[in-house]
């Protein structure tokens, strides 16, 4: 499949009518500024529908919440347990550098085994292995499909995390919310397609690791990084009957300028996105109010007390966004880049996550969203099993753990197997082009087909790469 709607720049006249209107758009642009008209607008190339318009077989999935843990949570430490390790500690591994500095063409200095300082325990009718971090994770893992062989080729946080959420750690492509919005379109016409909740740490732009790139603007994620006014501005500052005669003037001057033109889509896409932020003050103000939760519910995230309130809160509006329609929610966390203090803070990362993870899992299955939902769990990649100073782990792009739920994958199930430290994988290698090319597929989405003519060529998210990972599937 091939669909192309190419953005144009718009070339505006300063002919007397087009003053009033661009006093219009002035004042009515005051009361919607930093809403990100553009962003907003993920309906225009669905043409409006709220049918998959893009899918080229039937999907498993309609929606992704991608849980990111930003830093690189240790495999060894989570789901993967090595208990060789134990035999080695303090001598160094008789392994080849896991790390190759590609940059440097030499291998980077690693010390020597560091043994796993978390008890794992097997859980659940399937006996998946869990560390003692992750007790409420542990509860659920009969729903979870493991990964334990992802791989990826960027060493480096901020090219780790474009790879991760755009296939390429090199070059600026659009990010997979946004490759699915520009194959699919939007369920819920009044809201974002694609929303991103929480902050990023690290030297990379989240406009980039979550934008659309040179898909057209409307396909760009809403970056929501505070949930205390999530999207500034939406409060009407005019009274709705006074604001929607000022719209339907600010259509009229518009329209009229649209019929002097013959490049319509970029104004088409303005008029329409102050439609849909005049929609939204009613619309998203409900989704995101927390409140009209159940005291049981918000208890089950966490969302009630500390350590968990914060993450809690954004893995419950997660679930209320998805829950109206919208298609991709990426939920940050940071920081699992435990260079030294591993203990410490890969403790603190578990105990604030894993509570309002188990309930994401818990509450979409009791309201039977997670079926066709695709939980997402993972970071940019892994640790070594070799320790970096004292008490830390350095990056391993070699062989990490993800884990999938829901959206029609294996429930209870292992997917690929390391070597006996943790560095490699020896089974069922998954590259990110893989993941990426999976996730497509559970969508309805053939990632080979799904294409953007850009500068001479036809890009894809998984670029010339990537091979549905067929032992996953349900």
């Amino acid at each position: 499949m091939r669909r192309l709607t190419e953005p144009s720049s718009m070339q505006v006249s300063s002919a007397s009518p087009l003053c009033d209107r661009r006093a219009a758009l002035g004042r009515l642009a005051g009361g919607f500024g930093a809403v990100g008209l553009a962003s907003l607008l993920h309906e225009t190339a669905a043409g409006g529908s709220s049918s998959a318009v893009g899918m080229h077989h039937a999907a498993r999935a309609r929606r992704v919440i991608f849980l990111f843990m930003n830093g690189g949570p240790s495999q060894i430490d989570t789901f993967d347990p090595k208990p060789e390790l134990a035999k080695w500690a303090g001598q160094r591994l008789p392994i080849l550098d896991q790390n190759t500095n590609k940059l440097l063409g030499k291998p980077r200095p690693l010390g020597n085994a560091f043994p796993s300082p978390w008890k794992f325990a097997k859980y659940g009718e399937s006996g998946m292995d869990v560390s003692e971090l992750f007790p409420h994770v542990a509860r659920r893992v009969d729903d979870l499909c493991l990964l334990r062989t992802v791989a990826c080729d960027s060493f480096f946080h901020a090219q780790g995390a474009l790879e991760m959420l755009t296939g390429s750690g090199l070059f600026l492509r659009p990010s997979m919310g946004s490759w699915m919005l520009y194959g699919l379109g939007a369920e819920n016409r009044n809201l974002p397609g694609f929303v991103v909740l929480g902050k990023v740490k690290g030297n990379f732009d989240p406009t980039k690791v979550f934008g659309s790139a040179f898909l057209p603007a409307e396909f760009q994620s809403t970056y929501l990084p505070e949930l205390q006014e999530p999207i500034p501005n939406l409060k009407p500052s005019l009274p709705i009957d006074q604001q929607r005669a000022e719209l339907d003037a600010l259509r009229a001057f518009n329209e009229r300028h649209l019929r002097a033109r013959t490049e319509t889509s970029a104004l088409n896409a303005r008029i329409e996105s102050f439609e849909l932020a005049f929609r939204m003050q009613t619309v998203a103000s409900e989704a995101f109010d927390l409140s009209q939760e159940s005291v049981a519910t918000q208890s089950l995230y966490g969302a009630d007390e500390d350590p968990t309130a914060d993450y809690g809160r954004k893995c419950l509006l997660a679930r209320r966004l998805v829950e109206r329609g919208v298609r991709c929610v990426v939920v940050n966390h940071t920081d699992w880049d435990q260079h030294s203090k591993l203990v410490e803070g890969h403790t603190k990362n578990a105990r604030e996550t894993d509570r309002p993870i188990a309930g994401l899992l818990t509450d979409l299955k009791q309201r039977g969203l997670l079926d066709d939902t695709l939980v997402i769990w993972g970071g940019e990649f892994g640790r070594t099993p070799n320790t970096e100073g004292a008490d830390g782990r350095d990056h391993n792009t070699a062989a990490f753990c993800m884990w999938l739920a829901g959206g029609g994958v294996k429930a209870g199930h292992i997917h690929g197997v390391t070597d006996e430290f943790g560095a490699y994988g020896v089974e069922g290698r998954v590259h990110v082009h893989d993941l990426h090319a999976t996730i497509l597929h559970l969508m309805g989405i053939d990632h080979q087909r799904l294409t953007y003519r850009y500068g001479g060529r036809d890009y894809r998210l998984t670029d010339v790469h990537g091979n549905v990972v067929q032992g996953v599937l349900a």
